[in-house]
């Protein structure tokens, strides 16, 4: 894999993005304790933005040791309501809980990127979106969630917004790739003045 770009990620999202981009990578995952690391960076008092980065470093950092002559891309995405991190809901009832609590609100998607390459980052980037939902109501948000929980199920903030997810939301302020996890633009700007891509 010498040379050749490599996703610190199991993510179908993330994969999907850079494969219907046209980017060749492989794709390789990183098997890191997000939820401990994430843990120890809120006691450490890490800002949802610098949680998203140091995550998103972790990962590449820790396939660059074994791939140094490779371009390594890590990515992650925090989601930050009112101060407080969403997570996975890890069932429908608290998905509903969830996107009940957050309905009329706005919450933040944090996405992060970090590029190593010699076991060195090289570069970085973390976009931010502002999402908002409308005032839907408890029997919509149970039925979309008992509908697409095979989907949702593992997205954090329980929704997907390129599928029906999006009737959830009255606006989004901010970048649409940055909400499904990777700031594929920033991304691809990158990879083309390195030379790794045309464009």
């Amino acid at each position: 894999m010498s040379g050749e770009l490599i996703l610190a990620s199991s993510s179908e999202v993330r994969k999907e993005l850079l494969e219907k981009s046209n980017i060749s990578f492989f794709s390789v995952e990183p098997n890191i304790d997000e939820d401990a690391v994430k843990s120890t960076l809120l006691v450490e008092n890490y800002s949802p933005r610098d949680i998203a980065d140091a995550l998103a470093e972790l990962k590449a950092s820790k396939i660059s040791l074994k791939t140094p002559d490779s371009l390594v891309l890590g990515c992650d995405q925090i989601l930050e309501f009112e101060g407080i991190l969403l997570e996975k809901p890890p069932s429908k009832n608290l998905a509903v809980q969830q996107l009940i609590k957050i309905s009329g609100k706005k919450h933040s998607a944090y996405s992060a990127a970090v590029i190593f390459e010699n076991s060195k980052p090289i570069w970085r980037f973390v976009g931010k979106a502002d999402l908002f939902l409308k005032n839907n109501s408890e029997e919509y948000i149970s039925d979309y969630v008992s509908r697409n929980w095979d989907s949702i199920k593992h997205s954090v903030g329980g929704y997907k917004i390129e599928e029906e997810g999006c009737r959830l939301f009255s606006k989004i302020n901010g970048d649409y790739f940055s909400i499904l996890g990777m700031p594929l633009l920033e991304i691809i700007n990158f990879l083309c003045i390195r030379g790794v891509i045309d464009g």
